[in-house]
């Protein structure tokens, strides 16, 4: 598969319509659906299925996608590497990171790197720590943060620090009365928190049994972030990470999960890649602010 045709099929896996995809590629229809049609004869298997209008993936199609979105994400790499080769940016620091340390960490970070190097050029990326993996092994970035130190062989975790749980209150609930609150107190509630296989799953799961508390989320989230608005509409307590400035938004109540489980915050690197000095100068920033903002966190009352 070239790489028009892949670029083609996962903009097709994506829209769902010969359309959408289309208008996603800025090509015609007749263009999109040829491409299609010569991928499919050069695999010698069919792609998609046309139901009602839509393009139905095939099971062989469902099976070669996640290898697909993987090359396409090495290829877009390798396109911005040519480019700031091109444009002289020799200076560049590329760091992914989970949501929650995007959010929190990378701030202070960059700022303070900034104003000591500010001729290098800064770019972020807020990705699943699966796609952080995958940038590290690529070199899309050089640099990971996030909020799991349970990593294959050739990424290297160093665990800067640890975090433990917030609850997230509509305002005026009966339980904010509280200055913080336990998994039993929850075990009643509506919940809202992470879908199992992620590390704060895992982690609440193992405090709960612990402790003798069925937790059972009745809306699961992937993102912490994405708890706000649930808990702002009454839909229930979020249980997430307590790494995020929850107080900055209305309509909440926070408090501390006392007596909670915590996880680590790891600094990821690739054992398979050197890294450049500003590199090294930008991973020694995001330790300083990890530091800082964790040690902010426990003053607090």
């Amino acid at each position: 598969m070239r790489a028009r045709q892949l670029e083609v099929f996962i903009a097709v896996m994506r829209a769902g319509t010969v359309t959408a995809a289309a208008r996603m590629l800025n090509i015609s229809q007749p263009a999109l659906s040829q491409i299609l049609l010569h991928t499919e004869d050069e695999l010698g298997f069919a792609l998609f299925e046309r139901v009602k209008g839509r393009l139905r993936p095939t099971p062989d199609a469902l099976e070669i996608f996640p290898d697909a979105e993987r090359l396409s994400a090495g290829l877009d790499g390798l396109r911005r590497k040519t480019t700031d080769l091109r444009l002289g940016r020799t200076g560049l620091v590329r760091v992914a990171a989970s949501p929650p340390p995007a959010m929190a960490i990378l701030p202070r970070a960059f700022t303070k790197f900034r104003a000591q190097h500010p001729n290098i050029l800064l770019r972020s990326h807020s990705a699943p720590i699966a796609t952080i993996v995958d940038m590290l092994r690529t070199g899309d970035a050089s640099l990971g943060v996030a909020m799991d130190d349970r990593l294959p062989p050739d990424i290297e975790a160093e665990v800067i620090g640890s975090v433990g749980f917030a609850c997230l209150l509509p305002a005026g609930h009966a339980l904010q009365r509280k200055t913080e609150l336990t998994l039993a107190d929850l075990a009643r509630e509506e919940l809202i928190s992470y879908h199992g296989n992620t590390r704060p799953a895992d982690e609440l799961a193992l405090a709960a049994r612990a402790q003798g508390v069925k937790l059972s989320p009745s809306l699961e989230i992937d993102v912490s972030i994405s708890a706000i608005g649930f808990v702002q509409a009454g839909l229930g307590i979020a249980l997430v990470d307590a790494l995020l400035p929850w107080q900055q938004f209305a309509g909440l109540a926070v408090r501390p999960l006392a007596a909670g489980p915590e996880f680590p915050v790891a600094l990821l690197t690739s054992r398979t890649r050197a890294l450049s000095r500003a590199d090294e100068m930008m991973r020694d920033e995001i330790r300083a602010a990890c530091y800082a903002i964790l040690g902010e966190h426990r003053a607090r009352p």
